[in-house]
């Protein structure tokens, strides 16, 4: 037994996080023994490569690396090689085994399950933003959206706000009402990014006839009638008009076209 220290590199394309989970846990098997693990990420070229590999052979380490890129891995196996040093490429094996039982090539991108991370998280703040400022809760969120969404009430402004959040859009809905004041927000952000929904005053009609048999209540409120739905629908109309937003007739659209067509416009202006 030696009383040196061994020193394992963790050499990476990305942060390095599974190559040194790895390295430590491997390390705990031995009782008693210390472990120097020194991480080394974002690796890209062979010119970083050299630089490693100097201050590792100077302490014969253990190189440990995930690597995607094919030249870079055989690059350090064979710089390696040339110092006398063991390398463990942790990812070549399950790449290639994978390779073989589907028939498919991988991709070779470095880094790209911190990416997926990234979607994911952005996608769950747009969720989290969807439903902080749904139904003009607090009309500040206007000012920070991807997407606005106005239109009389049942238009289905929030399912689309909850449909774009999963596509990874930060979107508010404000909803417009005559004897409301429309909030200034609207006003100072660019029109491109507001999108005014509207339906047709009978399918309005219908959907809110629907709406208040299921909260028990009768047909005969202000809120069904087709009177004051065509007021609503004109007063929306107006108010679109003067923001200068793009407008949706949604009457017969689903939600996913809906969506589909504002997509389209915002990555388009971007």
């Amino acid at each position: 037994m030696t009383d040196k220290v061994p020193v394992i590199y963790v050499i990476s394309d990305a942060l390095g996080e599974t190559a040194e989970f790895v390295s430590r846990a491997a390390a705990a098997q031995f009782n008693g023994i210390k472990t120097k693990i020194r991480r080394v990420p974002y690796v890209q070229d062979e010119t970083h490569i050299d630089d490693i590999l100097e201050e590792a052979a100077e302490e014969q380490a253990i190189l440990v690396y995930t690597l995607v890129l094919t030249h870079l891995r055989q690059y350090i196996e064979r710089r390696a090689r040339e110092k006398n040093l063991t390398t463990i490429d942790i990812l070549s094996p399950v790449i290639v085994a994978l390779s073989n039982k589907t028939g498919l090539q991988p991709v070779n991108t470095p880094n790209i399950t911190h990416r997926l991370d990234e979607q994911y998280f952005r996608k769950v703040e747009a969720v989290e933003f969807a439903v902080k400022y749904d139904d003009g809760k607090d009309p500040r969120g206007a000012l920070y959206a991807d997407v606005v969404l106005i239109g009389v009430s049942r238009t289905s402004k929030t399912p689309l706000s909850m449909y774009l959040a999963h596509k990874g859009l930060k979107t508010a809905n404000i909803p417009l009402v005559p004897e409301v004041t429309p909030p200034r927000e609207l006003f100072v952000i660019e029109p491109k990014k507001i999108f005014g929904l509207v339906l047709s005053p009978e399918k309005l009609n219908q959907i809110r006839s629907e709406r208040l048999k299921t909260l028990g209540l009768g047909e005969s409120a202000d809120y069904a009638k087709l009177n004051r739905i065509i007021e609503e629908l004109s007063y929306a109309d107006r108010i679109m008009k003067k923001l200068g937003c793009m407008i949706i007739d949604t009457t017969t659209r689903a939600v996913e076209e809906t969506a589909s067509i504002i997509l389209q416009k915002h990555f388009k202006k971007e």
